[in-house]
């Protein structure tokens, strides 16, 4: 099953429909999201919180997740971020063509992405939506633009896709996606009446180097960091510890600088 993954993964540049938790748990670990938003507010695009809540630690240390980050990336694996992408229902935001590794910084695309849905991710409700291979052709030109409903960073747009290209990569609850950085991708606005909940995991090779600033960090999951090229992230111990979360915000911070930074 797992080298099925991997040749799959390999040949259209993502994977989708994986099962990686019950329902139920995916609505659990959405319960203690939204705890969360209750007492600090929106969640939404904000870098590193595993650092500071203990549900998306655990979520992104899951053995199903990593066990298939494994062979595609390599059985050394740091965690780099985790973040919530939501989309409230029946709200304009949406996701413009674009490829993760643009802004980042990385010297090496030894990354995937991991997108773990906690709620249904329908076509209706603003699904992503990939085009297969594209990661064989490696960074294409990007385009900032100005659009408030436009959820990246810089509004970094690829020019000319044709739609119709693209697989939409639908998601029950506690099912998940995995796509390379060089992939292009995107997402419609959410036309449903329930919030599009789901988790964003980043891991990376510790053979990656960050070229945009010497004080990156990231979290040594599996196997052995023999580079040291990244500081030391702390997994949160629990959910609401106000100590924790003004380091994940300076870390949100930071990463936001980097990727917000396109020169």
């Amino acid at each position: 099953m797992v080298n099925r993954f991997k040749s799959l993964y390999d040949a259209q540049g993502f994977l989708t429909g994986v099962p990686i938790i019950k329902p139920s748990e995916a609505l659990a670990h959405r319960s203690i999201l939204e705890a969360v938003e209750a007492e600090r507010g929106p969640m939404h695009y904000q870098f590193k919180a595993h650092t500071a809540m203990h549900s998306t630690y655990q979520l992104a240390i899951l053995p199903k997740i990593l066990n298939i980050v494994e062979q595609l990336i390599g059985p050394d694996i740091l965690l780099y971020s985790a973040a919530y992408i939501v989309k409230e229902a029946n709200t304009k935001s949406h996701v413009s063509w674009h490829q993760d590794l643009t802004y980042w910084g990385l010297d090496s695309d030894a990354q995937v992405s991991v997108w773990l849905a906690l709620s249904d991710a329908s076509e209706a409700s603003g699904c992503m939506h990939m085009i297969p291979g594209s990661h064989k052709h490696g960074q294409q030109k990007h385009h900032n633009t100005q659009d408030n409903n436009n959820v990246l960073l810089s509004g970094q747009t690829i020019n000319d896709i044709d739609p119709n290209q693209s697989i939409a990569a639908s998601l029950k609850a506690g099912q998940a996606s995995f796509h390379h950085g060089w992939t292009i991708h995107c997402s419609q606005p959410n036309l449903t009446s329930d919030r599009r909940i789901g988790l964003n995991i980043q891991y990376i090779s510790p053979a990656v180097k960050q070229l945009k600033q010497q004080q990156d960090s990231a979290m040594l999951v599996r196997g052995v960091d023999h580079y040291g090229h990244f500081q030391t992230d702390q997994p949160a111990q629990s959910n609401f510890d106000s100590k924790a979360w003004q380091k994940q915000k300076a870390l949100d911070d930071k990463l936001k600088g980097i990727q917000g930074n396109t020169t």
